[in-house]
């Protein structure tokens, strides 16, 4: 037999229903809104990489097809070809049989999400200590959300850069970006002398392969051989070795002029306690808020510096620096050349 339910319990119960109503249909705040909005924006990404896959194509003169969209963005064929029917109605994208060309619209808007990207990648790694493996993912993010007007107040404050840090072209406010330069470190000879003007950032596992052998924009090298199985070729005073598959993501052009005194072997990371040392440089590798940090804790050319005491790891380590005793770490201290004062110790 039923029992009639308290007049109180189905008042709450009611109301219970009332809010949560509330909560999935509210306008703007309800959880219904908040999903559309995230869909919405979740669409735009997928369309504005698209658009950028294709220019990166375009640029360097490869064909997009269907199939690459569905590689680069790892979706299948059939989410390919709708984000392709969506961009063709919006028209910015073209299809001339098997390839997806983009029309002036779609090439100008994906220049305003790859300036975005590049500016942004630019700013991290002069202006913060983000590390080089954080550049990119942290771009692909804001370069869906920055407007061009912030991303123009962003060029102008930091004097508006022409290369990101890996050495791709910046686009201009115009959507204006230089011919592709260079040649792939592959292609080199041993003997052969050149500079990096470009590290590919992708895929991750490569590009973490290039940042610990300290490759980057600006570095000079040597090619010592050329053998099947690896490049070995002299930088920065060290010899390094990559596979092809990994120097293929290098990009130099090639110098006629001999190399510049190499940088010497010898960090602050390599003292002992006791010895001391003059600063000789600071590595390239060490960028933004590190670098400018070093150099007014006054490590600059021709300070002397003594190592004191290793903690109890061996990390880090208390130096004196014109008169301060400062603790660096060995990532920190291993970027600063130095001589050594052969009688220290």
């Amino acid at each position: 037999m039923l029992t009639s339910l308290d007049p109180g319990i189905a008042l709450l119960i009611g109301l219970g229903l009332v809010a949560l109503i509330a909560i999935a249909v509210w306008p703007e705040r309800g959880l219904l809104a908040r999903w559309r909005r995230w869909r919405e924006a979740s669409e735009r990404v997928a369309l504005e990489d698209a658009l950028k896959h294709l220019y990166d194509f375009e640029y360097r003169k490869l064909s997009g097809t269907r199939q690459s969209i569905a590689g680069a963005l790892a979706i299948s064929d059939d989410d390919a070809a709708g984000l392709i029917q969506e961009l063709e109605q919006m028209r910015l994208v073209a299809m001339r049989g098997e390839r997806c060309e983009l029309t002036d619209d779609g090439r100008s808007y994906a220049l305003r999400v790859i300036r975005i990207h590049r500016l942004w990648e630019r700013y991290l790694a002069d202006e913060t200590g983000v590390s080089e493996m954080e550049w990119h993912p942290r771009a692909e993010q804001i370069e869906h959300r920055m407007s061009v007007q912030e991303a123009d107040a962003l060029a102008d404050q930091m004097g508006n850069p022409r290369y990101d840090p890996h050495g791709d072209p910046i686009p201009t406010r115009g959507g204006d970006v230089p011919e592709r330069r260079g040649l792939p470190l592959t292609a080199l000879q041993a003997g052969d002398l050149a500079q990096v003007v470009h590290v590919e950032d992708e895929p991750a596992v490569v590009y973490a392969q290039l940042v610990a052998q300290g490759l980057q924009p600006g570095v000079r090298l040597r090619v010592l051989s050329v053998e099947s199985d690896r490049i070995r070729f002299e930088a920065e005073g060290y010899e390094h070795a990559l596979a092809p598959v990994v120097a293929a993501n290098v990009t130099v052009v090639p110098m006629t002029a001999e190399l510049p005194e190499e940088e010497p072997h010898e960090t602050l990371a390599d003292l002992r306690p006791g010895e001391r040392a003059e600063v000789l440089s600071i590595s390239r590798r060490c960028r933004g808020q590190q670098r400018r940090r070093l150099m007014d804790l006054g490590v600059v050319p021709g300070t002397v510096i003594t190592s004191e005491i290793a903690g109890p790891t061996g990390d880090p380590t208390a130096y004196t620096i014109r008169g301060a005793t400062i603790a660096l770490r060995r990532a920190q201290s291993s970027m600063i050349y130095v001589r050594k004062e052969r009688d220290s110790g």
